[in-house]
């Protein structure tokens, strides 16, 4: 008899791990059903880091001005936007750029933090930390502010644009 039951342990334990997986499996689809399985995000290391550094980069330049660099700001917004980022872009620029002059306003942006959210293919989703300075007349004009953006690019020959802007 126990002779028997040693040749049937390893298949009672067989057993054991497949009705196991079998009672997992449905559980496991349903982690695996909301991703998308095109979504590299977290897989492709290169792409997310191209990504990250190609929005980082334009945001620095479009959401930075001075009273002589409108025009260059202006220009970085051109290239580095596109779709419905560069027209809300463009609404609100057209009433900073009236006062930058004036009151000798001058903005730096820096990113704090990106992450992607979604990477599928030359499309991307990132959530973006900012800090913003701005100075009146060469003096800091109170502390730092913090933004918050959803940002949706695109790849396009090799270069991300930002195409859509939402603040969080």
């Amino acid at each position: 008899m126990r002779r028997l039951l040693r040749l049937y342990r390893p298949f009672s334990v067989a057993l054991a791990i497949v009705l196991a997986a079998l009672a997992l499996r449905p559980a496991a689809g349903m982690l695996r059903e909301d991703e998308n399985p095109r979504d590299k995000a977290v897989l492709d290391d290169v792409a997310t880091t191209e990504v990250i550094g190609d929005v980082s980069t334009s945001l620095g330049k479009v959401f930075a001005y001075t009273p002589d660099g409108v025009a260059a700001t202006e220009q970085a917004a051109a290239r580095e936007l596109s779709g419905a980022a560069l027209k809300q872009y463009r609404r609100v620029f057209g009433q900073v750029k009236a006062q930058v002059a004036a009151q000798r306003v001058t903005l730096t942006t820096r990113v704090v933090r990106a992450g992607v959210v979604s990477l599928d293919g030359d499309a991307a989703r990132l959530l973006v930390f900012l800090d913003q300075t701005a100075t009146r007349g060469g003096k800091p004009d109170g502390t730092p502010a913090a933004a918050q953006l959803l940002v949706t690019a695109h790849r396009d020959h090799g270069h991300w644009s930002i195409t859509e802007l939402k603040s969080v």
